[in-house]
């Protein structure tokens, strides 16, 4: 397996450029950086950008700003997006049209060998494609299982069966390797039974712990290293915790690094959704996320709670923190 390397920007004027990176993952409001835009990125506490469909107008556009991002700073910044296919794809004029996942998992029950060839090809078009434009990562594959309950993931989900979800996750995995890019399983762990939208509401999932582990989490100890980091999802699972996974000590220390082995980096699910909004204000959802086991944390589409945050988190780094992110540059 290649090595991973983080590829470090030109050298920029200004002490904040020689800060290392931060946990905290922000927007950009346009197709190119304003001034306001380009202070946010050097904040010490910044690690990575997260990219919408409103900061794309073309590759060439789309390679100029990730490069000027890039450039921000010597420990350059980790540049993400939500291409996962079908209805969740931020790019497309220019890109290739991914079909939705759901459509892997039908092609499996009638050739598992084509699906798994065909997994291959589509995480290979995603990382190669956004490589080319400077992206460092994908946040792909969705391992929720296709329970037929909810809507915001309905075909996103590979399939209802585990196996099959681990195998064609694994195998979008090595196509995304084999391009040169990490990925990411979401929403962990499992946000595939819990009908309410994270977006809009705080679902829940009434299941007890052997089920979870035995179905909906199950991909997440089988994949193993082929995983490189975790989303966990904004949905309380009342028989297990009383917090959401993605600021529950008990899911991400207990379950997911102890129990399942999990040596990779967590990021948190966006904190300005309302399945977040249970843990408190902006400072207060980071701080309760990062104490729970988060490595990172996302602030999207709202950048005076990005200011508030920037302004009021304190946050020293973990021992594998850095080892952690470095992994997720260019393989």
């Amino acid at each position: 397996m290649a090595q991973a390397m983080a590829q470090d920007g030109p050298a920029v004027a200004g002490e904040r450029t020689r800060q290392p990176r931060g946990p905290v993952v922000l927007d950009v409001q346009a197709t190119e950086l304003d001034a306001a835009g380009r202070e946010r990125l050097m904040h010490p506490l910044v690690g990575g950008v997260i990219l919408f469909a409103r900061n794309y107008e073309s590759r060439r556009q789309l390679a100029g700003l990730c490069d000027e991002i890039h450039a921000l700073r010597r420990s350059r910044l980790l540049i993400c997006v939500d291409h996962e296919g079908g209805r969740v794809q931020r790019f497309q004029n220019g890109f290739t049209r991914l079909a939705p996942m759901r459509e892997l998992g039908e092609l499996w029950d009638r050739d598992v060998l084509g699906a798994c060839r065909r997994a291959t090809e589509v995480g290979h078009t995603i990382g190669s494609e956004l490589r080319e434009v400077g992206v460092d990562l994908s946040f792909t594959p969705v391992l929720d299982l296709d329970w037929g309950r909810s809507k915001v993931i309905g075909n996103r989900a590979l399939h209802a069966d585990p196996r099959v979800v681990a195998m064609l996750a694994r195998c979008l995995a090595h196509g995304l390797l084999l391009a040169g890019m990490a990925n990411c399983g979401k929403h962990f762990p499992g946000h595939g039974w819990a009908q309410a939208d994270s977006h809009v509401a705080l679902p829940t999932d009434e299941r007890d712990l052997d089920t979870l582990l035995g179905a909906d989490a199950a991909p997440y100890g089988w994949l193993g290293a082929a995983l490189l980091s975790v989303m966990p999802a904004h949905v309380v699972y009342p028989q297990v915790d009383a917090l959401p996974a993605g600021f529950s000590r008990r899911w991400l220390r207990d379950i997911l690094r102890r129990r399942l082995g999990f040596q990779g980096l967590i990021f948190s699910d966006d904190l300005t959704m309302e399945g977040a909004a249970v843990a408190g204000d902006i400072v207060a959802r980071a701080r309760t996320a990062l104490a729970a086991g988060c490595d990172m944390v996302l602030v999207c589409n709202r950048p005076d709670l990005a200011d508030r945050l920037l302004d009021g988190l304190d946050w020293s780094p973990s021992a594998h923190f850095a080892q952690r992110l470095k992994a997720l540059f260019r393989r």
